[in-house]
C-alpha cells in the first residue's frame, strides 16, 4: 500500500474514537510500524498529507509534533520531517542468563542506564510472593533505564532480599557484578514474555509513541541451592529486540 492510499481517511478515521489528530497520530505511527513510512524517509509534506487525509493542516502539525516528542520523527528546520532510524534489533537468546551490560558488550555496544528509582523500601505482596519475604522486612529495589549506545532499550525494574543487596547504591553499571563480587550471583531464571501495548509515561522514555508494541518480561532468579533473589519486570521496545530459543527435539 502507498503513502496515499494509506493516509486517505476513510481507512482510519472513525467518529467518536478521539480527535482527528490523535487518530492522524496513531495512524502515521502504524505507517512506520508496518513499513510503509520507512526509517529515514521523509514525511510527505504538511499541506499533501492535510490534502489527502481531508483535515486541517494544523491537525497535521499536531499530529507531526507529537510524534517527534516520542521520537519517530524528526524535524529538521528548513528540510521537513523524517521517519526516525530504527535501532537494529538486537536477538536476544532465552537459553543464558546474562546481564544487560553483557549482553551489549558481547555485540560491541556501549550499555549505559538512567535511574529511576534506587533504595530499600516496604515490599509489594508481589514481591513478597515472589522473594518469600516477611512483611515486616525491607526489599532492595532498582529501576533503570538501559540504553545502548545512548539508544533507549529497555526500562528494568528489579527487586532483591535486603541480605542479597543491602545498599543499593552499590550498583553501578551491573547489577550482576556486584552479586558475583557478593558470591550471590543467580544461576538460573523462570521468565515470562507477553506483549503488551506501551503506555504514554512507558513510550516516553523508550522514545517510542504511544500505544507502540513492546514486550513485558517477568523474571524470578535463584541461587543454586533454590532460594529465589531476584524479582524482575522489564519492558522492552519491541521494535528493538528478538528473543531466540533453541528447541531440541526431546526423546521418550
Amino acid at each position: 500500500m502507498n503513502v496515499v492510499e494509506f493516509l486517505r481517511p476513510e481507512a482510519w478515521f472513525r467518529p467518536g474514537a478521539g480527535p482527528r489528530y490523535v487518530q492522524l497520530r496513531r495512524r502515521l505511527a502504524d505507517g512506520v510500524e508496518q513499513g510503509v513510512l520507512s526509517p529515514g524517509s521523509p514525511l510527505p509534506p504538511e499541506r499533501e498529507i492535510a490534502a489527502i487525509a481531508e483535515v486541517s493542516r494544523v491537525t497535521v502539525r499536531k499530529a507531526i509534533g507529537a510524534l517527534a516528542e516520542a521520537g519517530t520523527i524528526v524535524q529538521r528546520q528548513g528540510s521537513g520531517s523524517f521517519v526516525a532510524p530504527r535501532p537494529p534489533r538486537i536477538e536476544q537468546t532465552l537459553s543464558r542468563l546474562t546481564s544487560f551490560t553483557e549482553d551489549m558488550a558481547r555485540r560491541g555496544r556501549t550499555a549505559t542506564s538512567r535511574w529511576l528509582e534506587r533504595g530499600l523500601f516496604m515490599p509489594s505482596p508481589e514481591e513478597i510472593t515472589a522473594l518469600a519475604l516477611s512483611p515486616e522486612e525491607s526489599v532492595a529495589r532498582i529501576a533503570r533505564l538501559r540504553l545502548a549506545d545512548g539508544e533507549p532499550m529497555a526500562i528494568e525494574r528489579a527487586s532483591l532480599p535486603p541480605d542479597i543487596l543491602p545498599n543499593p547504591l552499590e550498583v553501578g553499571a551491573s547489577l550482576y557484578e556486584v552479586l558475583e563480587a557478593r558470591g550471590t550471583r543467580p544461576v538460573r531464571a523462570i521468565q515470562r514474555i507477553s506483549a503488551v501495548n506501551l503506555a504514554g509515561p512507558e513510550a516516553e522514555l523508550l522514545a517510542v509513541a504511544p500505544g507502540d508494541a513492546g514486550l513485558r518480561i517477568e523474571r524470578t532468579s535463584y541461587l543454586e541451592g533454590g532460594r529465589a533473589i531476584e524479582f524482575t519486570r522489564s519492558l522492552y521496545r519491541g521494535d528493538a529486540y528478538n528473543f531466540v530459543a533453541e528447541l531440541r527435539l526431546g526423546r521418550d
